[in-house]
């Protein structure tokens, strides 16, 4: 029997659902945290939460049911390899789902799903984006700097030459 066997339809195919949280879970485990509706959000909860379960145990049959799940070996590796040897100890609750507001196209209730541990890795990315922006500006101010020194001075013309030239 199948009694509160219940999972979120979101609105598509059953094909198609597997198909957007197979990408959606790639997603989480490459970048640690993405944005995306709530109740997508809520639906990937559970599904990345089954397979972390599975890749704790880290031998070569939950590899390949994850792969099942998955269908990308880079991913599947990046899994087994830094994201389930944090959470041997943990038994559970991997992710964080937290509400951030409204889109502003369709005021769709959006969220960004995280796992949780890997903070440090938005912090670093973050200081790493800050300095890459002051560094491209300082640059640009440079280029502006040389152009400005190499081009000719510019002749301003009068509004007494414009009339003698007409």
């Amino acid at each position: 029997m199948r009694h509160r066997k219940t999972v979120p339809k979101l609105g598509r195919t059953a094909s198609h659902r597997r198909a957007l949280l197979a990408n959606m879970a790639s997603s989480l485990i490459i970048y640690k945290k993405i944005k995306t509706t709530t109740a997508k959000a809520k639906a990937l909860r559970s599904y990345i939460e089954r397979i972390i379960t599975k890749a704790r145990k880290g031998d070569l049959h939950s590899r390949r049911i994850v792969l099942k799940y998955l269908k990308n070996k880079d991913v599947v590796k990046e899994l087994f390899e830094e994201v389930a040897p944090k959470y041997v100890e943990t038994p559970g609750g991997y992710t964080r789902v937290t509400k951030i507001g409204r889109r502003r196209t369709d005021a769709a209730e959006m969220a960004l799903i995280e796992l949780i541990g890997f903070e440090s890795i938005y912090k670093k990315k973050k200081e790493a984006d800050k300095e890459e922006k002051r560094k491209r500006k300082e640059q640009k101010e440079k280029e502006d700097q040389k152009l400005a020194e190499t081009a000719p001075p510019v002749k301003e013309e009068t509004k007494s030459e414009e009339k003698s030239n007409s």
